[in-house]
Order: structure tokens, then C-alpha cells, then sequence
């Protein structure tokens, strides 16, 4: 999936191996384009378009397959139809959120808060919590990297840096010059994830010393404002070329090692079908 200043396209390549490109609008209120504001709305379109992106492309890769159904989903099936297997999706969709807001803001918050009864932390509470929220995410990385199909999703994803680095250095989108280019990337989801943790260390260092609860609860309302910085961050590296943004990238680029893997020719032409459609005329429109 690709997405350009006015236009987003996924492409999939289908069963009898064609790839087959679907384009939409891109639309976007004036009050979506102000800082602070526009990271939190992308990051929330970010997360729905990926889940209508995920469900539509394995709608067509799957065709022609018949999946014996088992046990629940079965029942849902045989009861309610697609509607009721469509509304499964969706629901394990917001269980994946619930679960990651469990892991990444109420247990590192659990966890330290336990010491923090004993002795007064100060403002070091907020540097460990930071510490177990990185080594929950790198952790969950590296497992899942270690899975066949995640595998083959992160070779798509390295698929997806790779083409988009080769359109900004100015080269033409062949298979052979998109194989030559990098496939690491400022401008990333898994960099954008490791920025917001940053950030909510400094952020969770000015909330007041309550208990766990409470102390959680603050740091889940403060969300939207830690995003929205983040955002401006990852936007800031993306646009810049100088010893700061390097800095500031370097982590991000670092752990886009576990997420981003070489593909073969065959990612790489979808991604060369996806991101076409988005391009601009003048390039200029679609800089950072």
C-alpha cells in the first residue's frame, strides 16, 4: 500500500499471479494539515486504512481457496454470514489495540510503579518505564520476525522502502535500480513507534508521582498530544539532511533491521504497481 499527496493505491498480486492495483482519493480537511493535529489524524487513518487494506488484499489473494472453517468461526459463519466473519475481523482488530495499550502504557507503569512504592524515583520513573515499553517492542519484533509469513510481510515492507527510495533519489522505478537502493527509511511506521516511546518518557517525566492506576490513566490521555509531537519529529527527519535528524533517525533506522527484509523481483513489481498511481506531477507536492 502506498500513499501519495492526493492518492493511495494497493496492489496485490492474485492467485493466477496478475497484479491487480486499486486507487482512492486522498481527502483531507484544512484543520487535518495543522501541526500536532495532522499526526494524530494520520495515525488514526493510518490505522484504519491498513485494516481495510489487510482484509481487502486477502480477500483477493485468497481467491478460488475454499477455508474449511472449524469450531466458532464456523458458527459465526454458518449464522451470520460474511457480516458476522467481517465483524470478527473488526473485533480482533480492537482487541490488537487494547492489547498493545495494556502492554505498552498499564504494565511498564505496573512493573515500575512496584519499586516506586519503596523508593522515590523521581523522575528516573518515567526512564525505565521507558526502558521496559523498548524492551517490550523489541521483543515482540524479533519473536514475530521469526515467523514465516512475517517474514515474507517484512520483505514486502523492505519491497516498499526500497521503491520509494529509489522515486527520491530521482532514479527511474526499475526492478534493477529499486534493488540497488536502501531499505531503510526515516520516514517510517516502526521508527514512528520508537519516537513515540521517546517521547512519552519526557512526557511521562512531567505527570505527577500517583498510583499505577491513576498514573496510567494520565499517560492514555496525554496520548494524543505525545503522537501528535511524535509525528512532527519523524516528519522533521524526514525533511531534513543534517547531524540532528541523523541523530534522531539513527534508532528508528536501527530496528527497521528486524522489520524490513530483502524481497525478490516479484515485491518489488507490486510495489512499483502501488506506488505509481500516487505519484505526483510536480514532485515537489509530495516532500515532506
Amino acid at each position: 500500500m502506498m500513499r501519495g499527496p492526493e492518492k493511495m493505491a494497493m496492489a496485490v498480486r492474485a492467485p493466477g499471479g496478475e497484479i491487480r492495483t486499486t486507487v482512492s482519493d486522498v481527502k483531507q480537511r484544512p484543520w487535518q494539515k495543522l501541526p500536532l493535529v495532522r499526526g494524530v489524524c494520520n495515525f488514526v487513518d493510518s490505522l484504519v486504512t491498513g485494516y481495510r487494506c489487510l482484509t481487502a488484499s486477502a480477500d483477493i489473494a485468497l481467491e478460488g481457496e475454499e477455508e474449511e472453517l472449524t469450531g466458532f468461526d464456523k458458527w459465526v459463519n454458518d449464522k451470520f454470514g460474511k457480516k458476522g466473519t467481517d465483524f470478527l475481523m473488526a473485533a480482533a482488530s480492537v482487541l490488537g489495540i487494547v492489547i498493545a495499550v495494556v502492554l505498552f502504557i498499564f504494565l511498564p507503569t505496573l512493573l515500575v510503579g512496584i519499586p516506586a512504592r519503596f523508593v522515590e524515583l523521581g523522575w528516573t520513573r518515567s526512564l525505565l518505564e521507558g526502558v521496559v515499553k523498548v524492551a517490550l517492542l523489541v521483543g515482540y519484533l524479533a519473536a514475530v520476525s521469526r515467523m514465516k509469513e512475517m517474514k515474507r510481510m517484512f520483505a514486502y515492507h523492505g519491497a516498499e522502502h526500497k521503491t520509494i527510495a529509489c522515486y527520491e533519489a530521482g532514479r527511474e522505478l526499475t526492478i534493477e535500480n529499486i534493488r540497488t537502493c536502501t531499505r531503510f527509511h526515516p520516514r517510517c511506521g516502526t521508527s514512528f513507534l520508537l519516537i513515540v516511546i521517546l517521547v512519552s518518557i519526557l512526557v511521562g517525566a512531567l505527570l505527577p508521582s500517583t498510583g499505577v492506576g491513576a498514573r496510567a490513566a494520565l499517560k492514555l490521555l496525554c496520548l494524543p498530544v505525545v503522537v501528535g509531537v511524535s509525528y512532527e519529529i519523524i516528519k522533521f527527519c524526514g525533511r531534513c539532511d543534517n547531524a540532528l535528524s541523523h541523530a534522531v533517525a539513527a534508532p528508528g533506522l536501527w530496528l527497521q533491521r528486524i522489520t524490513t527484509n530483502e524481497p525478490d523481483d516479484s515485491m518489488i513489481e507490486c510495489a512499483i504497481e502501488a506506488v505509481k498511481p500516487v505519484l505526483p506531477e510536480n514532485k515537489e507536492d509530495a516532500a515532506w
